[in-house]
């Protein structure tokens, strides 16, 4: 029986060509989604479709419309989802696999048979993912901001993260529905499926690369721009697969202007570039002591992730680090630890194994005792546009940032002050107080754990560079 190959509802055999693999896709998933509600519900709510666990979801594949001029128009699928005396909420369905991306055109002919049959939106699939919320990766779409029907996008990792987080972290109570749920994700994580993740850099990396480490980057060169939007969809595939692993919604921080104006966001990273050979970016986690900051350096060739959190303010010096020691006891001994003093932004440093030896050595002055740590650890950057024998660098972004969270962050717990002691009252005085409430002790919060999950094949840090004082905003791909 090691050799026999199991059954799958999907199968992923015989699929010869593209087009082939979109249709065997779309016709999946929106099986799966008419049958899944749970499923259904977190991928289509967030766009005006019905909450209500008892909704109807109706799916279908290949709709033909007429437009103005008498022309079949024919979307990849229709989801109609109604429920009690509502109108049902309608949405036109676009599905591309693999390298093929969304046509303008063809989105906006489904726009207009949307806006005349009165549905609510167009919803478009594909591997490409969104600059920012809100914004279509596609350019050229003719739908106004305040149109009544909206043009959402959703990638396949999207996609596939919502599937494994029901499945794995949230639970689907009905058997049937949750081993098709788990046939639909198994067959988007097959590489025959379409359904890729986010694979590489683009043919234009390689000489981006180079020319950001010798400072001969062209800043109008398109395809220094191409990089920078690829790196911060990368940031944005790295929030989306951690979060599937630790069944939590990964956001990325984002200035707010850059949130706002996505060219901004592509201008920062292409100047970062061009001036100092470095990429950033940062991620925040619900529950975890500090948020993830990520920096490249391309020029030393390396990847640093690091985190940043207050230290006790009520023990002495040496405490405060042995405070941290104690919670460090299983990382490795190359994670580097910075103390800095309150109020200052220079501090010591110095690597685990060497604290564990002598916790004294990153107190610089006793009588200014740390106020804040940050841990950093290091990695080599991958090279290569995808990975092949070795990682390539978005692989190596994505390894770097979960091992950094697996083995680091996930187990640190903010120090919470101990209560203050009652001191009995002295002899003679009524022990008596007045009736006080009953009070509920509620323990902290844990950060998420990780756990690994299968998810498509891919080839694969400090803070944000920006002023002090910039607001964030969180981005979620």
């Amino acid at each position: 029986m090691a050799n026999w190959q199991e059954a799958r509802l999907i199968p992923v055999t015989g699929i010869s060509s593209d087009k082939e693999a979109e249709q065997r896709a779309t016709s999946a998933l929106l099986a799966v989604v008419s049958i899944v509600r749970p499923f259904s519900k977190s991928l289509l709510s967030a766009y005006g479709a019905s909450k209500a666990d008892r909704a109807i979801v109706e799916c279908y594949v290949e709709p033909t419309f007429k437009d103005a001029a008498g022309r079949s128009i024919r979307p990849d699928g229709l989801i109609r989802v109604s429920h009690g005396t509502k109108p049902p909420w309608i949405a036109l369905v676009e599905v591309k696999t693999g390298t093929s991306v969304l046509n303008a055109d063809q989105l906006n002919a489904y726009w207009d048979i949307a806006r005349v049959n009165g549905f609510d939106a167009v919803l478009s699939i594909s591997n490409e993912i969104a600059p920012s919320p809100g914004i279509h990766p596609t350019p050229g779409l003719k739908v106004r901001s305040n149109s009544k029907v909206g043009v959402h996008h959703l990638s396949w990792t999207r996609l596939l993260t919502t599937a494994v987080v029901e499945k794995t972290h949230r639970g689907v109570d009905d058997p049937e529905q949750d081993w098709i749920l788990g046939e639909l994700i198994r067959y988007l994580e097959h590489d025959a499926s379409g359904a890729m993740g986010f694979e590489d850099m683009g043919p234009a990396w390689v000489g981006v690369r180079d020319g950001a480490r010798d400072g001969t980057l062209n800043t109008r060169d398109d395809s220094v721009a191409e990089i920078a939007q690829r790196w911060d969809q990368l940031l944005g595939y790295v929030s989306l697969k951690l979060g599937s692993e630790i069944g939590e919604d990964v956001v990325e921080l984002v200035p707010r202007a850059q949130q706002n104006d996505p060219t901004l966001r592509t201008k920062y990273f292409v100047e970062s570039m061009a001036s100092s050979a470095l990429l950033d970016g940062k991620l925040r986690i619900p529950n975890t002591i500090g948020d993830i900051d990520i920096l490249v350096d391309i020029k030393a060739r390396q990847i640093e992730t690091s985190a940043s959190f207050a230290a006790p303010s009520d023990k002495q010096a040496k405490a405060r680090v042995t405070w941290l020691l104690r919670q460090l006891k299983d990382c490795p001994d190359s994670l580097v630890v910075e103390a800095y003093p309150k109020n200052s932004s220079n501090g010591s440093a110095a690597a685990l194994g060497s604290l564990r030896d002598d916790p004294a050595i990153i107190i610089d002055d006793p009588k200014k005792p740390v106020s804040r740590f940050r841990l950093v650890a290091r990695t080599e950057m991958g090279m290569n546009r995808k990975s092949g024998k070795k990682a390539g660098f978005t692989q190596s972004v994505y390894d770097c940032v979960a091992n950094f969270y697996g083995t680091i962050l996930q187990d640190l717990t903010a120090y919470q002050a101990p209560a203050p002691k009652r001191v009995p009252p002295p002899p003679g005085v009524d022990e008596a107080g007045p009736d006080l409430p009953d009070v509920e002790l509620v323990e902290p919060a844990a950060s998420p754990k990780r756990t690994a999950i299968p998810m498509p094949a891919v080839s694969w840090s400090t803070s944000l560079q920006g002023g002090s004082g910039q607001g964030y905003g969180v981005r979620r791909p």
